[in-house]
């Protein structure tokens, strides 16, 4: 049975039998907590006398009508209603109640802690308007969409459409009726519904029609929400993206919303954007989240174009959508907004996340081998983001940007509101720039695998370099040798600072190039490969520019320079090439001077994974103790009120490890001890407590005291976290049983509460989870609905024991449950894929 999955295969089929053409849709969200009323009206062509399906998940259908005809209620089953003897001409009504979900899937349903108000909106990708609806769940069926909604007459409701006049009933309830949209994939429908907050402006567009925008907000959050600067980005990607695709913003209005306990950074539903929460800056932020709100900005609204006005056929071209946005939101931020350094902020983060997702053994071409729904939903990740993003801006300087915008125009202009391939794209790119693309395509898109550059140095006894070439290797079992495109650049170390002396840029091809133009120069301290990161590929350092960086790389000006040095140390680390603990210290010696936040954040989070995971067991007490030691220092001596000086107190709350570290967090806390500059707001207050929890120094009752003082749905996942950080028996089993036993959770105290489990300071309560963990592995893949399942999945595991025991058992579950569905396989062979990386960077460690 296929229960909600669906094929590539059946959605193929189901194309060359179906043509929508419109969706009338009547929404009921008067009916209570639980369930609201769904009636679907569809006009479909199809092949005369076939049969197929569309598909829904509801609690209970009332009643189905084809082509005037009652068909039977026992046609609904396994998500789908089968259709028999189709006309050439169809219309389809199915009147349904459908549920409420709390796991941002669907229709979500929050209440709002602080004033009970209710907030609802949905999220459909990638198959989730059939919750909602009856539909014909794939992406090349595109129509027109038309929202029918009632609800309570004072909330606000929102749909990609603008929001008409609601017609009031008398009783206390109203109906709202949208216009029908253009031709649009059903996972970008949107409708949002309540008491929200909202704001309006305009912008004239390339077309010279007046845009609205909206911005929304709960209530009880509107006050934090800085809708002025989100309206000015906002325009400045309008003006950036109109020019530069060369096509009029395609649809009728603007929303952005931000909504409570949503999974993901935003989604892009069409001309109603939907946004968590986190960016709604209720306590001081880092300059990290206040760059990466923008770009999420940017991605959104290149999705308009790029996902929304032109759409992949099938979810294998899913980079069409989310690499393009990544790489477009990237340029605009770095040339239409203040944040001029975007580029390096996406090497620190988005490429080191590319990295490490290319080497877990579920590595697969950007574009994807995509055969079901649960393919599509695990491939959400690191490849389709962020190497489909490197690839593209590689892409963009090897046909040059003005190519490859202008052949981006031309596909947006030939494949308007139609359903395109890979090849549609790169055909227009080969027609602007002159250049053939189907072998730069095959081994950059079509391929899986990072390679790794190394320089090769032979020098005089002068320190005249006598040889200079660049290797480049590939990992076994992804052997594709690649053409870059790359800088490199020689520093030296001055009375002043780290400079570069010399700039070469090159192409290179094979598995090895050597590079005459730099026979003759002096050696310099350091050689940095990728120099200006054009290139996608790992890089190492030699000897000497190691030794130099550790020592001076603080020192370097260039931050795109000092990012890629940085993620250069962090790559031979994870690879066992270099100690851990040698990362630690060039960690220690150089954070202090960074300037970037997101190259700090970064880093931060890599030398807490070092000091937890990577260093050998009997050095790691050791080693935590040291680096929370260091990183108080570093707190202690960062310019007061600084970004930095906020990320370092906050990664010393999460390293302490000590009696003597929680003693200052307490102190922290309670302000018996105060910092120059640092306010002790309450998301920071709350981050203090968590640690306090991890060092048994706060208990039950104190985490209880501050709900009730912040008796938010934040302070709820504050609380959540702070429960399941206590090392106790108890707490950790009520933790565990809170979210395996019961699955009335909702998503985000899901994951609020995994994050406490695993903390690194309790790592001696999770041995006796380890086989619970495998025992519930598939009942929880086989109850809970995707989004759930994966943060328990990934969530429970306990990676930071990172010993042979786990390494084994996860072994035995993988080989005992070969037939377990492909999606959850994945999962888990990650995780594994994490501890044995740690033991062989801790068997590095040791030597």
């Amino acid at each position: 049975m296929p229960g909600e999955n669906l094929t590539r295969i059946e959605a193929q089929e189901r194309r060359a039998i179906v043509d929508t053409h419109s969706y009338d849709v009547a929404l009921d969200l008067t009916k209570g907590p639980e369930v609201f009323g769904s009636r679907t009206v569809v006009t479909f062509s199809a092949t005369e006398g076939a049969d197929t399906f569309i598909d829904l998940i509801a609690r209970e259908v009332h009643s189905i009508t084809l082509n005037g005809r009652d068909v039977p209620l026992a046609a609904f089953a396994d998500s789908r209603i089968a259709l028999t003897g189709l006309e050439r001409e169809n219309q389809l009504i199915v009147d349904a109640d459908c549920l409420y979900t709390n796991t941002g899937e669907g229709m979500h349903r929050f209440v709002d802690p602080v004033d009970d108000e209710v907030y609802l909106y949905s999220q459909f990708e990638v198959p989730d308007s059939r919750r909602v609806f009856a539909v014909f769940e794939q992406p090349d069926l595109k129509a027109a969409f038309q929202f029918t909604v009632t609800a309570p007459e004072q909330w606000k409701v929102v749909s990609n459409s603008p929001t008409p006049e609601p017609k009031k009933h008398g009783d206390g309830q109203a109906t709202w009726t949208f216009d029908p949209t253009p031709p649009i994939s059903s996972y970008i429908t949107a409708i949002i519904a309540g008491p929200y907050e909202e704001v309006f402006s305009e912008l004239t567009s390339a077309s010279g029609r007046v845009i609205p925008l909206g911005v929304y907000a709960r209530r009880s959050l509107w006050q934090f929400l800085d809708a002025d600067y989100i309206f000015e980005k906002t325009r400045q990607g309008f003006a950036y993206y109109e020019e530069k695709f060369d096509y009029p913003y395609p649809f009728a209005k603007y929303d952005q919303l931000f909504v409570p306990e949503f999974n993901a950074g935003a989604m892009e539903n069409a001309g109603a954007v939907t946004f968590t929460e986190s960016y709604v800056f209720r306590s001081k932020v880092t300059d990290a989240t206040k760059e990466r709100r923008v770009v999420t900005i940017l991605h959104e609204l290149a999705h308009m174009w790029f996902g929304d006005l032109v759409t992949m056929k099938w979810w294998n071209d899913l980079w069409l959508n989310e690499s393009f946005a990544e790489w477009a939101s990237t340029i605009a931020t770095a040339e239409a907004t203040e944040w001029t350094e975007a580029w390096t902020t996406f090497n620190a983060m988005e490429k080191t996340w590319a990295y490490r997702q290319d080497q877990l053994p579920s590595t697969h071409p950007v574009v994807a081998e995509i055969t079901d729904l649960e393919d599509v939903q695990v491939n959400f990740d690191g490849i389709t983001y962020a190497k489909g993003g490197s690839v593209l801006k590689q892409l963009a300087a090897w046909v040059g940007i003005e190519a490859f915008f202008a052949g981006v125009a031309q596909y947006f202009r030939k494949n308007e509101w139609g359903n395109t391939e890979l090849s549609d794209l790169l055909s227009e790119l080969e027609a602007t720039s002159g250049r053939e693309l189907g072998t730069w395509s095959k081994k950059w898109l079509e391929t899986a695998g990072v390679n790794t550059l190394s320089p090769v140095i032979h020098e005089d006894a002068a320190g005249t370099i006598t040889r200079f070439a660049i290797t480049q290797t590939a990992p076994a079992d992804y052997p594709t040798i690649r053409p870059h495109r790359l800088g490199v650049g020689f520093y030296n170390v001055t009375d002043s600072a780290l400079e570069r002396v010399h700039h070469v840029e090159l192409d290179v091809d094979g598995d090895l190039t050597e590079v005459p133009e730099l026979k003759g120069q002096r050696r310099p301290d350091l050689v940095l490969l990728n120099d200006e990161d054009l290139a996608y590929a790992k890089i190492r350092l030699d000897e000497r520019s190691l030794e130099t960086a550790i020592e001076h790389l603080g020192r370097i000006a260039d931050p795109l320079a000092r990012s890629l040095v940085w993620g250069a140390a962090w790559d031979q680390t994870r690879d066992a090439e270099s100690s851990p603990s040698a990362y630690i210290d060039l960690v220690l010696r150089n954070i202090g001077s960074e300037t970037e936040s997101t190259t700090v954040r970064t880093t931060l989070a890599q030398l807490q994974l070092a000091a937890n995971t990577y260093v050998a067991p009997e050095k790691r007490s050791a080693t935590r103790a040291k680096v929370a030691d260091g990183l108080w220092a570093l707190a202690q001596a960062a310019e007061p009120g600084s970004d930095s000086q906020l990320q370092f107190v906050t990664a010393f709350a999460t390293a302490a490890s000590t009696p003597e570290h929680w003693a200052i967090v307490a102190a922290l806390r309670d302000g018996e001890r105060a910092l120059e500059g640092l306010e002790i707001d309450t998301d920071l207050s709350w981050q203090l407590l968590i640690s306090l929890a991890a060092g048994e120094v706060a208990h039950e009752k104190t985490i209880d005291e501050a709900l009730a003082a912040d008796n938010t749905a934040k302070g709820g996942e504050f609380a959540a976290q702070a429960k399941a950080s206590i090392p106790q028996p108890a707490t950790k089993r009520a933790a565990w049983n809170s979210i395996i036993e019961n699955d009335d959770q909702p998503n985000t105290i899901v994951r609020s509460t995994a994050l406490g489990f695993q903390h690194p300071a309790t790592v001696g309560q999770l041995g006796e989870f380890v086989q619970p963990y495998f025992d519930m592995l598939l009942p929880i893949w086989n109850s809970r609905s995707y989004q759930i399942a994966q943060y328990i999945i990934v969530g429970l595991y306990p990676a930071p024991l990172a010993n042979l025991a786990l390494r084994d058992a996860t072994r035995a579950w993988l080989a005992a449950n070969q037939d377990a569905a492909p999606a959850l396989r994945r999962l888990v062979d990650e995780n594994l894929a994490g501890v044995e990386r740690a033991l062989a960077v801790q068997d590095r460690d040791a030597e």
